[in-house]
């Protein structure tokens, strides 16, 4: 080849070059806010075509409500109560309206939220009047030196501080109602069967779906926060509080590292301090949001539990890893494509 037919080739693929570069993907997406409305055995074969329908728009409008108070420019804590009001309001979700029932037959709820700019968190749980325990898990945090109440005391703050109460009738549902029912013949014919009494308790009823809602969120500041709303357990006894509104076990948020909302059978996830652990994981080990959190829910199951997890870090990368057969969940990101899925 003659010096001539060198440079010529060079010179073309030096004139190549911006062509191959524009060919390129475009960079990742940026993501500004993801929800999860509860994971389980969701399987699409016994899901009716209108109840899928009706769970995708209720997430998409829990997912835009959030987005719409980022787009205003608004904090990451108001978008994610903002998400978490729209599926505490429905009764298609184990939270607020849809909370499941006690074995005495009540409502309990649980909730927390969490500011990952200062670490400010705050929290309730065992309430059964607070139309909204995500906003009195905000109040906890804004309000007061505390960061969790229970019970009536909770309640007593709810109400000073002008968060809304309502008659406990208010969150009852014929299908909790009906699922009670279910678990409450279940536990009964269990004992039927243990009649030498040597076991000291019967295992839970195992809920076949973990109905807990939960957002995570960044703003335009860059700032995280991290919420998560539940009902709880199918037939929980003797005041039995999960994960949900426990700091570090079902929700966490830090700027440094991840914001996290977690789904399902809260007693592995608080063994396993499940939320702080993955931010632990992306701040020791250097991992990133996808397998720091997959090692997590991973290590859940080796346990015997099963869940799942949203998660959004700082550069806002999203990471959803569960391991039931579904997880009702969705994302938006900064242009405000909306994304919902449920099935596996």
């Amino acid at each position: 080849m003659g010096k001539s037919a060198f440079f010529l080739i060079i010179l073309i693929c030096m004139m190549m070059k911006p062509i191959i570069s524009n060919g390129q993907p475009s960079p990742k997406p940026k993501f500004v806010l993801a929800i999860h409305g509860g994971a389980g055995t969701i399987l699409k074969k016994n899901m009716t075509d209108s109840l899928e329908k009706a769970y995708i728009e209720k997430l998409t409008e829990s997912l835009q409500a959030g987005y719409d108070q980022i787009k205003q420019g608004k904090s990451s804590l108001d978008a994610v109560e903002a998400a978490i009001h729209v599926m505490e309001d429905s009764p298609l979700f184990n939270a607020g309206k849809g909370a499941v029932f006690t074995n005495q037959g009540k409502n309990e709820l649980d909730a927390a939220i969490m500011d990952g700019s200062n670490l400010k968190a705050g929290a309730v749980a065992g309430v059964t009047s607070i139309k909204n325990p995500i906003s009195a898990a905000r109040a906890v945090m804004d309000k007061s030196e505390h960061v969790m109440m229970v019970g009536k005391g909770a309640e007593e703050f709810a109400a000073k501080n002008g968060i809304e109460i309502v008659d406990p009738k208010y969150f009852w549902t014929q299908q909790r109602w009906d699922g009670l029912q279910r678990a409450l013949k279940r536990d009964a014919e269990r004992a039927e069967l243990d009649h030498d009494d040597k076991q000291a308790f019967l295992p839970p009823y195992k809920d076949e779906k973990f109905g807990t809602v939960g957002c995570v969120a960044l703003d335009q500041h860059g700032n995280l926060a991290a919420g998560t709303s539940t009902g709880g357990m199918t037939n929980k006894k003797f005041g039995r509080v999960g994960d949900a509104p426990i700091i570090g076990a079902g929700t966490y948020a830090n700027n440094e590292t991840v914001a996290i909302s977690c789904t399902g059978w809260g007693e592995f996830f608080i063994r396993s301090v499940a939320a702080y652990n993955v931010s632990a994981k992306m701040k020791y080990a250097k991992l990133d949001i996808k397998d720091a959190s997959q090692q997590v829910i991973d290590e859940i199951g080796k346990l015997g539990g099963d869940g799942g997890m949203i998660a959004i870090d700082k550069n806002g990368e999203v990471a959803m890893p569960f391991n039931t057969e579904g997880m009702y969940r969705g994302t938006v990101t900064a242009d405000g494509k909306i994304t919902v899925e449920i099935y596996k």
